[in-house]
């Protein structure tokens, strides 16, 4: 993984709604973004918002199923910014 991407990926971890989606999808293996929306006090373009950035820097991966979105972690990629932030400790 590039430094570039290591940015991207914390800079996209560097807001409070994301880093809450993180955690709300940490502990349900598959959400759909309705149920995700009903955790969450915002819009629902405010969570395609902060969802397009969540898929674009791979954190996330979506499904689609017909109209619904299917949202999990990418447990690679977030292993990767671990381990990269690990590294720095070493």
């Amino acid at each position: 993984m590039t430094n570039e991407e290591i940015i991207e990926k914390l800079k996209a971890l560097n807001d409070l709604t994301r880093l809450q989606i993180v955690q709300l999808l940490s502990k349900n293996e598959v959400m759909c973004a309705c149920k995700i929306l009903k955790e969450l006090n915002i819009t629902q373009g405010t969570l395609s918002h902060h969802m397009k950035i969540l898929t674009n820097c791979k954190l996330l991966e979506c499904r689609k199923d017909g109209k619904w979105c299917y949202y999990r972690i990418n447990e690679l990629e977030i292993l990767e910014v671990s381990k990269y932030l690990e590294n720095l400790c070493e």
